[in-house]
């Protein structure tokens, strides 16, 4: 190949094994024709939520615990959009089957989304998609520590970072309890797509690859 183009640092370093022509254009979004919307963080009901295919919705689980902790405390509903329903029940479980037609309307119901990871090597590749898409909907986006979601999201800035189930547990308490702070957080975000995951951002990245 005359050049290579990857997402993440970890897959330029794979890729660089075999071609010393290897550029980094990250998950772009376009805020402009796709994700032009801004959620509403004064909803009656707050609105958890997960995005992603069944592929992806394996690392959901781990997250079960923290969400029946939440449940004892805070009335709210955990939504997942997805092309399969989930195989786990929780008592605030809301499914909500994936349409193009509706996707972004959908998406931009939720107040704080989530992205949980474990550290393999399959996750350390990927790119951060699901998180970009809650920030650039001005949805606080919280993280597990694994991969290039510690180079998107600064802690406590415009995104967090959770190592522990504790962790999770803190700042989606947080996060419930308080809209200035989701308001904040997801304005910070959405800044952050805008400046570098956006399409406007990296279009000239694109066209340099043919130049």
């Amino acid at each position: 190949a005359d050049q290579v183009t990857v997402g993440n640092r970890y897959l330029q370093e794979y890729a660089l094994q075999f071609n010393s022509r290897v550029t980094i254009i990250p998950t772009t979004i376009d805020m402009v024709n796709v994700h032009n919307k801004s959620t509403n963080q004064h909803p009656q009901e707050i609105i958890i939520g997960w995005t992603g295919s069944h592929t992806t919705m394996e690392y959901l689980p781990s997250l079960l615990p923290v969400l029946k902790e939440l449940e004892k405390k805070f009335n709210f509903k955990f939504r997942v959009i997805s092309n399969h329903p989930p195989e786990f029940e929780l008592d605030s479980l809301e499914f909500v089957k994936w349409n193009k037609k509706t996707e972004i309307s959908d998406l931009a119901e939720i107040n704080i989304g989530v992205m949980p990871l474990e550290n393999t090597i399959w996750a350390q590749g990927k790119c951060g998609f699901k998180g970009l898409k809650y920030m650039a909907l001005q949805i606080p986006s919280v993280m597990s520590n694994v991969g290039v979601n510690n180079e998107i999201i600064e802690d406590k800035v415009n995104g967090f970072i959770c190592k522990t189930n504790d962790d999770w547990y803190h700042v989606l308490s947080s996060l419930m309890s308080d809209a200035k702070l989701r308001t904040e957080i997801g304005q910070k975000g959405q800044k952050t797509v805008k400046n570098n995951y956006s399409v406007e951002a990296n279009k000239h990245k694109y066209i340099s690859l043919f130049q």
